[in-house]
Order: C-alpha cells, then sequence, then structure tokens
C-alpha cells in the first residue's frame, strides 16, 4: 500500500478509482480496525456505488506509524480535528461522505460537526457519541480476552504493532477520565444527510446513540436497525448494509 504523512505520521491508505465527478468515501475504521480489517468491503462499496473510495489505517494501527506514546481521551477529537482535514487535503478530498464505523463514527461526527470542512454526507456504523455502561463492560472484557486468549495473535495479522493498536483504544476507553467523553455538542453544526446504522445485538453500544443522534442533527437523518447484528453491520449484515449505504448515496 502507498503512505501519505498526516497529523505528523506515515499512514498507510488505499484508494480505488471510481466515476469522474462522483463523491470520494472516505471509510474511517473501527477502534481495532485497520485498512486491512476492512478485508473486502471498500472494494464491494465502490463496485455498488460507482465511487472512489478511500481507506486508511490511522496511526497506531495497521502499517501506519505504531503509537510513540498513550492516546489521550481526546485522541478522537485530534483525529478528527488535526489529522483527517491533513489526509482529505494530501490527496485533494473536497467532495467527501465519510463512512466511519465505531471510532471511526464518532471521528467522522466530530469532523463535520465543526463545521470546519466540507462533507457532503455521513455514513455511521455503530456511533458513539457518550459512554454507556455497555461500552465500558465489553471493553474491561476485552483486556482479560487479549491477555487470556488469542486475541493478540489474531490482531497481530492486521497490525505491526498489536499491542500499541489494543493499548491505544482499550486504556483510553478505560481511562476513569474517559467516562465524561460526549461529543453531542457537534451534533447541531452537522447540517448534511446521516444515515445511521446500528446492530441491536452491539455489545458496544445500544440504539440510544444513534436515537440522541437524531435529536441532535440539523440536516437528514436516517437509520437502519438490524436483527441478528453485532458491532460490525458492514461483516454481519453485509447485504442489507450495502444496499442501504447505495441507496443513502445514490440520494445525497
Amino acid at each position: 500500500m502507498p503512505f501519505l504523512t498526516a497529523g505528523g505520521h506515515r499512514l498507510e491508505y488505499e484508494h480505488i478509482p471510481g466515476k469522474p465527478g462522483a463523491p470520494t468515501l472516505v471509510l474511517l475504521h473501527e477502534g481495532l480496525g485497520s485498512l486491512a480489517l476492512w478485508r473486502d468491503f471498500p472494494q464491494k462499496l465502490a463496485m455498488a456505488t460507482a465511487c472512489p473510495v478511500v481507506v486508511y489505517s490511522r496511526y497506531g494501527y495497521g502499517t501506519s506509524d505504531p503509537l510513540a506514546a498513550p492516546h489521550t481521551p481526546r485522541y478522537m477529537h485530534d483525529e478528527a480535528l488535526a489529522t483527517l482535514p491533513e489526509v482529505r487535503q494530501a490527496l485533494g478530498l473536497d467532495d467527501v461522505i465519510l463512512v466511519g464505523h465505531s471510532d471511526g463514527a464518532s471521528i467522522a461526527l466530530i469532523h463535520a460537526g465543526s463545521g470546519r470542512w466540507p462533507v457532503r454526507a455521513l455514513i455511521l456504523e455503530a456511533p458513539h457519541v457518550f459512554v454507556e455502561d455497555v461500552s465500558i463492560k465489553s471493553i474491561a472484557e476485552a483486556r482479560l480476552a487479549y491477555e487470556t486468549t488469542e486475541l493478540r495473535q489474531r490482531l497481530a495479522r492486521y497490525h505491526a504493532d498489536a499491542d500499541g493498536a489494543f493499548r491505544g483504544w482499550n486504556d483510553a476507553w478505560l481511562d476513569p477520565a474517559f467516562r465524561d467523553w460526549n461529543i453531542e455538542e457537534y451534533l447541531a453544526g452537522i447540517a448534511c444527510p446521516v444515515l445511521a446504522i446500528q446492530g441491536l445485538d452491539d455489545e458496544y453500544g445500544t440504539p440510544a446513540q444513534i436515537d440522541a443522534i437524531k435529536r441532535g442533527v440539523a440536516g437528514r437523518f436516517e437509520k437502519l436497525v438490524l436483527e441478528n447484528c453485532k458491532h460490525s453491520p458492514h461483516r454481519d449484515q453485509e447485504a442489507a448494509v450495502l444496499e442501504a449505504m447505495s441507496d443513502f448515496i445514490a440520494r445525497s
């Protein structure tokens, strides 16, 4: 994969070409994700929409630069307000639809809600705008799994520094200071269309998250709530998610 520099770090990325004049779909991965962990979903989304797609691994993930210091509770703000703008500038991305998953969805909300950069639309999978008890419980369970199961070995297939990728996410969320994390203040600044997708079996969040987004945003809001679906709708219910995303993108 090629690399770019943004936020002072070397980041791996992939660009999938699309139809001239179509908006670029920028995929923002989850807290333990990476470019590779999207698997073939970016290619399928590009094919379904004819839009160009850009995917990158954030600092500390995939084969991007490893973390040199722990994340602070504002790490998603830093990504949204400093690094993502530089990624867009480096790749000339003026007309974008942000497709964020979990942490990536929260980053998309902060970036769009700041009102500093144009965003055509948002697609949010399993977004977080505040901290729920279920999130902390599952993240604590993930720490135990990392220490006692093969989770570390599985993550090492996707991250050059699996320990840094895991600890950067897990330690930040389990920091007592993170319980006060809340990004609802950004919602009123979002006037573009929003599609929120939530699995009813999500172990990291509840539909209360997308209800809060619906109440807060100023633009058109649509939602897709899926049964038999956990924290990764694009994997657990791929066909339904691809159809919903493609239809939403065609109307945005």
